[in-house]
């Protein structure tokens, strides 16, 4: 939450009934709406219930391990701008090792060009989603409760030919 500006709103959907987690955010972050799940509802479902809610043309669905970089979101914006006919793009990755142990990598999000590409999938850690796309698909299936999510909404997606893009670089 941190690297994200403070002028973008952002919905976090917390897998439990926590309810000073939520105080904590909301009072910490003021762009931060939290909603409590209630219990732990798994990846699709939870990120469906902040995508219905979302009252803007583009959403980012990002995990909470994954950090931008200042320039990130206003690249998303500009390769959308490129490529208006776009559903998801998703970024590169940079890894930043703490230590040797996988586990440990955290994720940093960056645009570094606006070079873009077709794809057939992109990894769920990090996507920017045009909604309007979304309607003949709908999002994620909440039948899979964790693992494969992305996968099967980019194959859904293709096979109502929809644009997937990467940014390689």
């Amino acid at each position: 939450l941190n690297s994200i500006d403070k002028e973008c709103e952002v919905i976090n959907i917390e897998n439990s009934n926590n309810l000073e987690y939520k105080k904590n955010i909301e009072k910490e972050f003021s762009n931060v709406k939290c909603i409590l799940a209630g219990k732990n509802l798994g990846y699709g479902k939870a990120n469906n219930i902040g995508l219905q809610k979302a009252k803007t043309k583009y959403a980012l669905i990002l995990n909470p391990d994954t950090e931008l970089f200042p320039e990130t979101l206003k690249n998303f914006l500009k390769v959308a701008q490129q490529n208006p006919d776009f559903a998801i793009i998703g970024p590169n990755i940079k890894e930043n090792k703490k230590d040797d142990s996988i586990e440990e990598k955290e994720k940093l999000s960056n645009l570094v060009s606006l070079d873009v590409r077709s794809t057939n999938t992109v990894k769920g850690y990090a996507m920017f989603l045009n909604l309007s796309q979304f309607n003949e698909v709908g999002f994620f299936d909440e039948n899979i409760f964790i693992y494969l999510e992305e996968i099967d909404l980019c194959k859904r997606l293709l096979k109502k030919r929809k644009k997937i893009y990467w940014c390689p670089n």
